[in-house]
């Protein structure tokens, strides 16, 4: 998830799959390790499969969701949210994916994290811990650059454990290239 080292992470997942053939979790990982390489079709394979085999287990679809998110594969990332979500039995999830179908209804993917994703994730802070990192990934999609800094500030000062993954989150390319993208990575002592 830091990134710089996929290749080594592959042969560890595939090598604790051979060991424990049977761990959904385990076999969840090989998605997620194919994700932050950035080989998106493979998660999708592996995800699928592991969907498909095992219908209610909830990390499947949220890798699955993950997937078609960085392929562009919107109405799919939607219907796979929207299972994490029912079968995670996640309030916060169910709702986020009811307001990205419901802004995607109105005014495309756009309007799916203006409109509705972002507003949600915002409220949702407001009743209970939401991660302020998820935030700045619907503004960093969106290319709101200005938004996506001050929520990844949000997220560092709140301690956000989901700011490991700088270096290889999908959602983040859009502001990559900022200085302030590279001060965050040399700060959380993320600088390969």
């Amino acid at each position: 998830m830091i990134g710089g080292r996929e290749q080594e992470a592959l042969a560890e997942i595939n090598r604790a799959h051979q060991l424990d053939p049977l761990s959904l979790l385990i076999s969840a990982r090989i998605g997620n390790v194919h994700m932050w390489a950035r080989r998106y079709d493979e998660a999708i394979v592996v995800c699928k499969k592991m969907a498909n085999e095992n219908p209610t287990f909830a990390e499947a679809h949220s890798c699955l969701a993950s997937a078609y998110w960085a392929k562009r594969m919107y109405p799919e990332v939607i219907k796979e949210w929207k299972v994490y979500g029912q079968l995670y039995g996640d309030k916060k999830q169910s709702e986020f994916a009811s307001a990205l179908e419901q802004g995607f209804r109105l005014a495309g993917w756009k309007g799916a994290l203006t409109n509705k994703g972002i507003e949600i994730r915002q409220a949702q802070r407001k009743t209970g811990y939401s991660s302020a990192y998820k935030i700045a990934q619907l503004y960093s999609d969106l290319g709101n650059k200005d938004q996506a800094f001050k929520w990844l500030d949000t997220a560092y000062q709140e301690r956000d454990f989901n700011l490991i993954g700088l270096n290889t989150d999908f959602l983040l390319d859009s502001i990559r290239s900022d200085p302030r993208f590279t001060d965050l990575v040399h700060k959380m002592g993320l600088s390969q």
